[in-house]
């Protein structure tokens, strides 16, 4: 087949985590732009990135737990659309529970951290850069300079704490990250801190130059398998457990005679 969609001028961690679990999601997400119906997880992550990240464009004696409340009518405005609504079957005991669980949120994240104290280089900092021919494209929730005068990667994490024994896969996408800030500003991120906010617990790793090397290339290669396949006509599914569990096209594959597992 030709595809009549263009090809994405860029490439995101977000993406690439698409392709590499199955190309043919990629296709339909990327070339074709199927809409994927929201979850309420994917909801809630949005409320909570959506107050932290108006906390942070206040200046930093301003931001108070107070204040952090306050954002969250404006959150019910601008995250839960009628699609999302209708995507998640909002009612009143479903709207209960998020906001309880962002007040939740907001609580414990202010347990975990005082952000009168942090210094951020930018909030949802939005970097599009090309390293190794590869153009990449990225939103960092937070890039902080810490008291010794490096950077660190901040992302929030609304979910549950990851099993430690798959750090490789936990980190990738804020890798990546620091692939592109060191591309924009010249400059390598030290840390990458993902504070999982609904637990109060973060996780580090220091910024490894062979690590980033690593994944900036696996991004390239994937670029260069994602032009060939375009060219082609064709994204191949790899139907897999891990992969198709979560995956919003499984009967599309299935109607195709894909062999998505049960």
């Amino acid at each position: 087949m030709t595809f009549t969609q263009e090809l994405p001028r860029s490439l995101s961690p977000s993406r690439l985590s698409d392709f590499q679990a199955c190309p043919r999601r990629y296709q339909h997400t990327s070339i074709e732009r199927i809409p994927q119906p929201a979850s309420y997880a994917s909801a809630k992550g949005r409320f909570a990135h959506y107050v932290f990240e108006q906390l942070f464009n206040l200046s930093p004696d301003e931001r108070t737990i107070e204040r952090a409340r306050t954002f969250v009518p404006a959150a019910v405005e601008v995250i839960l659309t009628e699609d999302v609504r209708t995507d998640i079957a909002m009612d009143d005991a479903l709207m209960a529970q998020l906001l309880q669980e962002t007040e939740e949120i907001i609580t414990t994240y202010f347990q975990m951290e005082d952000p009168t104290t942090v210094t951020s280089e930018g909030v949802e900092l939005r970097i599009g850069v090309t390293v190794d021919g590869t153009p990449l494209f990225g939103i960092l929730d937070r890039l902080d300079r810490d008291h010794d005068g490096s950077l660190t990667i901040v992302d929030y994490k609304t979910g549950g704490l990851p099993n430690r024994n798959f750090d490789s896969h936990t980190f990738a996408n804020a890798e990546l990250y620091a692939a592109l800030c060191e591309a924009e500003l010249g400059e390598q991120p030290k840390k990458i801190r993902l504070m999982y906010v609904a637990k109060g617990e973060s996780i580090e790793r220091n910024v490894s130059e062979v690590v980033v090397k690593a994944r900036s290339q696996s991004a390239a290669n994937a670029w260069e398998r994602i032009n060939r396949f375009y060219e082609n006509g064709e994204f191949p599914a790899t139907p897999s457990v891990k992969a198709c569990r979560f995956c919003s096209f499984k009967d599309m594959c299935r109607s195709k005679g894909i062999a998505v597992p049960v």
